[in-house]
């Protein structure tokens, strides 16, 4: 998401594209008007010619500083470049030279906007300094010049400099909060998005390796035995629409799982693959807060058994803090490096649990359990 897709609402100052702010900036330029006028009262001599062109090119120069960059404000608060900041604040430094050689005392107006620029685009370890040696500057030009109102000139300086630091300050916490909103966006879509993979994946794995034995089965009994090799078929039917509705209610967001019913599948697609099943009748020995989670793992443990075990006995065994699938086949094989394995244990860490593979002689151990 980019700054000029987010809401106005939740755009910072200094991130929006607002055509006002940039000439309410340029407003305080009218104080530079009496440096143009005394420039434009002595328009016959070189003084006031170059007089006057130093000031129109100070304000152009401050201006066109905040119009050229009114899309990229924050990158120039919070992230200025410096090079660029020197070479901007060195011009106007000259710049207000020569108004102060050519204009006299009403010349000094431009250190506060040498100073403003200076806090808002230099680090403060150089803008600090610079903006003394300004306020010293003014003050030592008016005492040796006779300029009686320098003192108001350096309280603006000092004054412009403070406020301007406390804008930058709000400015940047601002942009700071936004790109904090920004990021925890970020991270809540990827982990959305991450949700959404292991539940799907978790769904059709189970759904279509039962789908898969139930065809191999099928395929063989057909001409063996006709009549189960047609119920065979029509399980398949009803599996696939189970599948599909699984699907459809992951989709839309709701994980209607249940452990009665993950043992109930168990029990079948284990039947179907001519594995043994050892299940137990009854799930009110578990927790309600937990049923959820072993009924994952018992689907993601059956799975693996059917898939890769090549086992004869499939055991599930439950407790208050525990579920276990136990087979007596080959071990995990390449289960033990599965997705699902992965999202399992995102799931158990999630509700407090964790999980714990073991290999046994022979077969295969899967854990859940609360430590």
């Amino acid at each position: 998401m980019t700054q000029d897709q987010c809401p106005p609402q939740l755009q910072p100052w200094g991130t929006r594209r607002g055509p006002l702010g940039p000439w309410l900036a340029t407003l305080w330029l009218v104080f530079l008007v009496p440096a143009f006028l005394d420039g434009f009262q002595h328009r016959d001599r070189l003084s006031g010619i170059l007089g006057m062109v130093s000031t129109v090119a100070f304000a152009a120069l401050y201006s066109s500083h905040w119009l050229r960059n009114r899309a990229s404000r924050a990158e120039l608060i919070v992230q200025p470049r410096l090079r660029r900041g020197l070479l901007f604040v060195g011009a106007l430094t000259a710049l207000g030279v020569v108004m102060v050689l050519c204009n006299g005392e009403s010349g000094t107006a431009a250190a506060v906007f040498i100073a403003v620029s200076a806090i808002l685009l230099l680090p403060l370890r150089l803008a600090v300094p610079l903006v003394v040696a300004l306020a010293a500057a003014v003050l030592i030009a008016g005492q040796v010049r006779g300029w009686p109102s320098q003192g108001g000139t350096v309280v603006g300086i000092i004054a412009g400099s403070l406020a301007v630091l406390g804008m930058k300050g709000i400015i940047t916490r601002n942009i700071d909060l936004f790109r904090a909103h920004e990021e925890n966006t970020r991270l809540a879509v990827d982990n959305e998005r991450n949700r959404f993979a292991r539940d799907l994946h978790d769904i059709l794995g189970h759904s279509l390796t039962v789908i898969t034995v139930k065809a191999e089965l099928a395929q063989r009994l057909i001409d063996v035995d006709g009549e189960r090799a047609r119920h065979e078929i029509a399980d398949l039917e009803r599996l696939s629409r189970d599948a599909l509705a699984d699907i459809r209610r992951a989709v839309e967001g709701y994980r209607e799982l249940t452990l009665p019913g993950e043992l109930a599948r168990a029990r079948a697609a284990l039947t179907a693959a001519e594995i043994t099943p050892n299940i137990p009748q009854s799930t009110e020995i578990v927790p309600t807060g937990l049923r959820e989670l072993f009924a994952w793992s018992v689907r993601e443990g059956v799975t693996n058994v059917i898939r890769h075990s090549g086992a004869k006995r499939c055991d599930i065994l439950l407790s208050e803090s525990c579920v276990e699938i136990r087979d007596d086949g080959a071990g995990p094989g390449v289960a033990a490096e599965g997705s699902g394995l992965t999202g399992l244990r995102e799931r158990a860490a999630a509700a407090g649990a964790v999980v714990i593979t073991r290999s046994l002689s022979p077969g295969f151990s899967l854990q859940v359990a609360l430590p």
